[in-house]
């Protein structure tokens, strides 16, 4: 199978090891990986913040930047889930665009789903001798829909030992320009996320989505929390070349 590789804006500037990573898996997996260089954001970013003329100008590069009928897989059900939901917001029956953005969304998976549930490749021989706990983001469970499909890939980890945590599903305090605007409510709910991260006894906190791992990873560091944020892909590569 031949893909087409989506690395969102997070991961291409501040975790590019996950992109990595994530080509790493699919290609064990059989996949073969295409990477346009000139891909940018899916728009997200501006849409959250009301600006729609300038989401409107990124979705019509995304939809440039990926023609034809490969299948695009991302890790981040956030991303994904924007553009399957909310590009057809954007443009009107009339536009170019919209017949080929409702074809999009059928292109379109996030990593975990597209491995779990579309290729069905669920054992990397990935090894990670640690106790962690799962973040269900807010965008990867109610967007997109993700939920048993990171715990499945998690379950075939060597030596990996998952405690969920209390109140799992509960927003990490991110939101995109949420923590910007509402710093205090923000940093209470990102405290009370590591809290019952911390409850469990683990060593790692795993998300599908590198903000929320921002985010938490912000909080951790200034106050010197024991505890640490990692990407799913960077768990799945572990133990094995």
């Amino acid at each position: 199978m031949e893909i087409d590789l989506f690395i969102p804006c997070f991961i291409d500037q501040i975790y590019p090891d996950t992109a990595f990573n994530v080509v790493k898996l699919l290609k064990k997996a059989g996949v073969t990986v295409n990477y346009n260089p000139e891909q940018t954001c899916c728009g997200q970013p501006a849409y959250n913040s009301g600006y729609w003329d300038e989401t409107k100008s990124l979705a019509k590069k995304f939809i440039k930047d990926f023609p034809g009928d490969r299948l695009i897989v991302s890790p981040s059900a956030s991303c994904t889930g924007f553009i399957k939901n909310y590009y057809s917001e954007l443009f009107t029956k009339n536009d170019l665009e919209y017949a080929i953005q409702l074809k999009l969304r059928t292109r379109l998976f996030e990593l975990t789903d597209f491995l779990v549930n579309k290729i069905k490749f669920t054992d990397f021989g990935a090894s990670f001798p640690h106790k962690v706990s799962y973040h269900d983001a807010c965008t990867a469970l109610r967007e997109y829909g993700v939920k048993k499909e990171p715990r499945e890939l998690l379950s075939k980890v060597k030596g990996l030992e998952l405690i969920e945590m209390e109140e799992t599903a509960t927003c990490c305090g991110f939101g995109g320009t949420f923590s910007a605007k509402f710093k205090s409510i923000s940093s209470a709910m990102t405290e009370q996320k590591v809290e019952h991260a911390l409850n469990t006894g683990a060593e790692y906190i795993i998300s599908t989505e590198s903000s929320c791992i921002l985010n938490l990873e912000g909080y951790i560091k200034k106050n010197n929390i024991p505890i640490k944020p990692i990407h799913i892909a960077d768990i799945l590569a572990s133990g094995w070349e």
